[in-house]
This record gives C-alpha cells, sequence and structure tokens, in this order.
C-alpha cells in the first residue's frame, strides 16, 4: 500500500464587486469588443476597500471545510499561495488560520505568482506522502487589483481578485493510477524570463510597484510549456489523454487555454473554463475553476483532473489528480 493525497473538500469566494468590461471604456481607449477578442474574459471581481487576500482566503477555507465536513483543528498544516500578501509579514497563512480558529499544525506562504497553487498542492502532497502531516488545506488566494497600472490598457483590464481552497488527507491506495488523489506532479522555472512579467517594486527595492508584462513573448511561452508539463505529469501518472476527464488549466486568456488543449489533444468540452466571468485571478485561478467546475457537477468523484499553470518567474507546472 502506498499513501495518497486524496481531495477531500473545495471551495471558493469572489468579491461582492462584479467589473464588467464596459467600465474600463470610461477611463482607457479600450472596448469591451477588444478585451474580449483578446482575452476572452468578460468580467472580473475586484476587492472592496479594507478587504484583503486573507480575508477572501480565509472565505475559501470556511467553504472547503463545509464541504469535507471538517471544522478547522482538523486541519495539521495550511499553506497560501499568494503574490499579494496583505503585509510583508507575518504570512496571509497565518491570519488565515487566526481568521478560521486553526489553533495548531503550522501555515506558511508559497510564492510563484500564477503556478503558485500547483506549487503549494506540490508542496502538500509531498508532506502527506511523507507522513508529515496527514490533512492540509492548499489556498490559492490575490488581490491583483492592488498591483495594476491603471493606465496601462494591456494589462489592467486581465487581472481579478478571489480565492479557492482546497483540502488533501492522507488515503491509502495501490500506487497506481487507479488511485484517488494526487497521481503526480511536474515543475520547472527557469529565472532568465523574470523581464516578461514581474512587478517593477518590492521591499528590498522599497516601493509596491505595479504588474508589467510583456504578452506576446508570455503568450508564447505559455502555450509550449504548459503543453510540455502536463504532457510530462500525465506521462509520470500513466495517464493518457483518453483517460482524462476534465483539464483545469490557469485561468490567464482563452487564447492561451484554446492553444494549450489543441496541443494535448483534448477537445474544449473537456477543459474548464471559468476566464469569462474571473479574469487572470493568478494563484487563485486553479482553486476557483476547481471549486465552480465541482458545484456546476462537472468534476465529480473518480474523474482524472489535470491542473497547468505558468507565471512570473519564469514558474510552471503541472499536477494530476484523481478526484
Amino acid at each position: 500500500m502506498s499513501i495518497r493525497a486524496k481531495v477531500a473538500g473545495i471551495g471558493h469566494y469572489l468579491p461582492q464587486r462584479v467589473v464588467p468590461n464596459a467600465e474600463f471604456e470610461k477611463t482607457l481607449d479600450t472596448s469591451d469588443e477588444w478585451i474580449r477578442s483578446r482575452s476572452g474574459i468578460e468580467r472580473r471581481h475586484f476587492a472592496a476597500e479594507g478587504e484583503t487576500t486573507s480575508m477572501l482566503a480565509a472565505h475559501a477555507a470556511e467553504a472547503a471545510l463545509k464541504d469535507a465536513g471538517l471544522e478547522a483543528p482538523d486541519l495539521d498544516a495550511l499553506i497560501v499561495a499568494t503574490s499579494t500578501p496583505d503585509l510583508t509579514f507575518p504570512s496571509a497563512a497565518t491570519m488565515v488560520q487566526a481568521r478560521i480558529g486553526m489553533t495548531g499544525g503550522f501555515a506558511f506562504d508559497v510564492q510563484a505568482v500564477c503556478a503558485g497553487f500547483v506549487y503549494a498542492l506540490s508542496t502538500a502532497n509531498a508532506m502527506i506522502v511523507s507522513g508529515q502531516a496527514k490533512r492540509v488545506m492548499v489556498i490559492g488566494a490575490e488581490t491583483f487589483s492592488r498591483i495594476m497600472d491603471w493606465t496601462d490598457r494591456a494589462t489592467c483590464v486581465l487581472f481579478g481578485d478571489g480565492a479557492g481552497a482546497l483540502i488533501l488527507e492522507a488515503s491509502e491506495g495501490a500506487g497506481s493510477a487507479a488511485d484517488r488523489g494526487i497521481l503526480s506532479v511536474d515543475l520547472h522555472s527557469d529565472g532568465q524570463f523574470r523581464d516578461l512579467l514581474y512587478v517593477d517594486g518590492g521591499v528590498s527595492t522599497q516601493s509596491t510597484g505595479h504588474l508589467r508584462m510583456e504578452g506576446k513573448e508570455v503568450f508564447r511561452h505559455a502555450v509550449e510549456k504548459l503543453a510540455k508539463t502536463a504532457t510530462a505529469a500525465m506521462e509520470k501518472a500513466g495517464v493518457t489523454s483518453e483517460e482524462v476527464d476534465w483539464v483545469v488549466p490557469h485561468q490567464a486568456n482563452i487564447r492561451i487555454i484554446n492553444g494549450t488543449a489543441k496541443k494535448l489533444g483534448l477537445p474544449m468540452e473537456r477543459v474548464v473554463v471559468t476566464v469569462q466571468d474571473h479574469g487572470n485571478t493568478s494563484a487563485a485561478s486553479i482553486p476557483l475553476a476547481l471549486s465552480v467546475g465541482k458545484a456546476e457537477g462537472k468534476i465529480k468523484s473518480g474523474d482524472v483532473v489535470v491542473t497547468e499553470a505558468i507565471g512570473g518567474g519564469l514558474a510552471w507546472g503541472a499536477v494530476v489528480i484523481r478526484w
């Protein structure tokens, strides 16, 4: 027998404020049609004044606990993937820990930008498989609206705020692709490409900064690297594309999602797409899409799910899960 990290529950939270594309027409040389045609995005959610990343994360955490039929003290660890924490320190994860009443265990943040949730899932999986923890909550949460340059029409229309949370717990498996839980992980990064997507400020440079992106270059890298990492993860898991029930990609741009699905030889009918409603929520996008996919009755117990993401760094990776 072998230990697997099985999905026990999932939940998400979106801020109340919905921002349609038309709202940007008032301040930028853009249009609803321009934004939709280039990104597939129709609307996104923005956090209210005073509403922080840890607040969004805590709401998602509570939804995931409810879905799993668990309480906060049942968790051994809590990992928050975010690039937009409330403060320089302490971690957003410790703030969530306090908000939800998790009095034991440990909590910390992971920062791999849009690939953050995949990296955090990998970390949680390793902890469970090694016996360090039995039940780990993994949250992706972001308030990217705080780091937008509102004069840059190429980037500020793409991002949104939100949070998604997933609980993994130790489960016995046979060590085959038929097991429920995380079947494989594939991670990569290459710091040579840091200038393609970054924030031009931070603690050590004494400024907050704004998001900067070379859109065409990011697109070119994204499709190629996402297809490769997803294929590698599937091979590690011993799963063929025919056996994949759902691809749940990072929701950055509908053209990247389409291009990656095509390279993988998978029809769009088997891809969960939420980018039209949420925009790019960075580390929150995959858990948000997983939670919505489950809520809509798409993702069911026993389904093989492939998640893949790429973000600043560049950092990218994929995880194969049997739900």
